[in-house]
């Protein structure tokens, strides 16, 4: 088991602003690159409602808070530190490469290399009883939820991302024959219309005004009308937001979804940035921030090499110019001689 204690001046080769799915798999694969890694994360993992992760081969079912325990775990064998604390800003070293991380707690980390895994929050409909149900009886991903209630009277409730809300409707009629759609502020074109009945989707005319729950759990959606449309489950589709404020304030670029807009591997327009999970990807599931906090690593890893190699190369060059021996390959190269040029 290799262990690292590291200095509060030393210059990290990573610090991951972030601590879930993302960040904890990044971790792992730059601590067994033997990589110096901090990892700063707040505590406040967005899926924290939720009693289960699902999905995610190997791990399905496990409680979320279970997952981040064991990932912390992992990389913690490998060296990695983790600090539970705030990100108050990130600002760059003035000197390549480099950044300076500050916490709240008053902690300031130098490092080479950042990657924000912050994740997303989700704006809800400001409807009673949507947040208290949130991640229980309220839901928004099918794929993570609809199976633990497949055959129950599902509703879908129509919301700003019309797509998703539409979309979401489609869907849960494959685990259930019972699916409602609320469009509650949504107009449906007479096609839509058209598709949402081809798929056995009732729609429900009138606006929601509250949601009946009893031991927390989703009994009836009500309407403004004051009908009770029993239901099991209500799927909402949030207006994501993401946490990218660090991201923004180096300037890194957006795309046309608003979101900071990265490569493959997860960079940045910043070079020494990466960005991994829904801090840029809003439709990342948990096994899919996972991998993208591993190609991550890995490019952050050849990133740091590249560097690695750079500085070896510059120590190695005298001053004023090449040295003797590079100089004489140089002038034979070229048909000449060292003492007497080109």
């Amino acid at each position: 088991m290799l262990m690292r204690t590291h200095t509060e001046t030393e210059i990290l080769d990573a610090v991951i602003v972030g601590g879930g799915a993302a960040g904890l798999s990044a971790a792992l694969v730059l601590g067994r690159a033997r990589r110096t890694v901090a990892v700063i994360d707040s505590g406040k993992p967005r899926n924290a409602p939720a009693a289960h992760v699902h999905g995610f081969l190997s791990r399905d079912g496990m409680a979320p808070g279970e997952l981040l325990t064991v990932g912390r775990s992992e990389s913690q064998t490998y060296g990695v530190e983790f600090k539970q604390d705030d990100v108050v800003d990130v600002s760059w070293r003035g000197i390549e490469p480099g950044f300076v991380v500050e916490l709240s707690g008053g902690t300031t980390l130098e490092t080479r290399t950042l990657l924000v895994a912050t994740g997303l929050r989700d704006s809800l409909p400001e409807i009673p009883g949507i947040q208290e149900l949130w991640g229980q009886s309220v839901l928004h991903c099918p794929y993570c939820h609809a199976y633990e209630i497949s055959d129950e009277p599902i509703g879908v409730l129509g919301g700003e991302a019309r797509e998703m809300s539409l979309h979401q409707a489609f869907l849960l009629r494959q685990w259930s024959s019972d699916v409602m759609f609320f469009p509650h502020h949504i107009s449906l074109t007479p096609d839509e219309r058209a598709r949402l009945a081809a798929r056995g989707v009732t729609v429900v005319v009138g606006q929601v005004s509250g949601l009946i729950c009893e031991r927390g759990e989703l009994k009836a959606v009500e309407l403004d009308n004051g009908q009770l449309v029993p239901r099991s489950a209500l799927f909402v589709a949030p207006r994501f937001i993401p946490n990218d404020t660090h991201l923004t304030r180096l300037g890194c670029k957006t795309g046309p979804t608003g979101f900071v807009a990265v490569d493959p591997s997860g960079a940045t327009s910043v070079p020494g940035v990466w960005g991994a999970g829904n801090v840029v990807d809003p439709r990342a599931q948990v096994i899919g921030a996972a991998a993208a906090g591993s190609t991550a690593a890995i490019a952050i890893n050849g990133y740091l090499v590249e560097q690695d190699v750079e500085s070896a190369l510059r120590s190695t060059e005298p001053e004023g110019g090449f040295s003797a021996a590079v100089e004489q390959r140089v002038c034979e190269m070229n048909g000449g001689s060292a003492r007497h040029g080109f």
